[in-house]
């Protein structure tokens, strides 16, 4: 049960770190400054271990509407082998696509939460990382980082309704793959991926038989969301 086990792995995991600033120093926001710097070159430069490295180790997780939830070390190096820059590499002449925020990164605004520390970093018109940090024994991580896109946020979403949305959406579902220009299978999705068209709130969940659902949400209150309708489309026939 996927996201059932993400929870549990996320509470134990903040429990066992227990160490939640009363207020964040200057030395702790220059910490969390560095890992969004450490980000933005290690996914420029495609080193997925130095990317992986970044995230708490066990529970950390990259969220996005496209991604789905990528928890753990193995899938985060598998996401960073599945960005196309990293699939297709850049002629040695030519300049590498610009990143928000250019290779240090955005500028991250933080604030203290109840499990450790809350950060957001505007992307500009490519809408805004929503990151959770938590200080390990090995320093600051990133427990969590949510991609909101402009469409998700004018939908009335963020960090914590797309966790709402995966979390009614089930558990049952799987990483699905693609292959990538050179026929290597490269991870696209974990679990259900989330859109918005038009307002409406759209999933595709997929299944361990290589089917998947697609699904509709609807809201019905904070934090709260549940199936409007589900149909299942079968495997492709080979």
């Amino acid at each position: 049960m996927k996201l059932i086990r993400i929870a549990a792995v996320l509470s134990l995991s903040v429990s066992a770190f227990a160490q939640v600033p009363a207020s964040i120093r200057p030395d702790d926001a220059a910490a969390m400054q560095a890992l969004v710097t450490g980000y933005a070159q290690a996914l420029t430069s495609c080193n997925a271990e130095a990317y992986a490295d970044l995230f708490a180790p066990g529970a950390g997780y990259f969220a996005s509407g496209f991604r789905g939830q990528v928890v753990g070390r193995e899938r985060l190096i598998a996401l960073v082998q599945s960005e196309r820059h990293c699939t297709t590499p850049a002629p040695a002449s030519a300049a590498p696509a610009p990143r928000p925020g250019g290779n240090n990164g955005p500028t991250v605004v933080l604030e203290v939460t109840p499990t450790g520390v809350r950060g957001i970093a505007d992307l500009g018109r490519a809408g805004q990382y929503q990151d959770d940090y938590v200080k390990t024994p090995q320093g600051w991580r990133i427990l969590s980082r949510t991609v909101l896109t402009p469409a998700e946020k004018a939908a009335g979403l963020d960090a914590s309704e797309m966790s709402a949305i995966w979390r009614a959406a089930g558990s049952e579902f799987v990483d699905y793959y693609v292959p990538d220009q050179n026929g290597v299978k490269r991870l696209r999705t974990s679990g259900v991926a989330i859109g918005v068209a038009d307002g409406a709130v759209t999933g595709r969940a997929y299944l361990k038989d290589g089917g998947y659902y697609d699904d509709v949400y609807e809201k019905i209150g904070t934090g709260q969301w549940r199936i409007k309708s589900r149909t299942r489309v079968p495997a492709a026939t080979p």
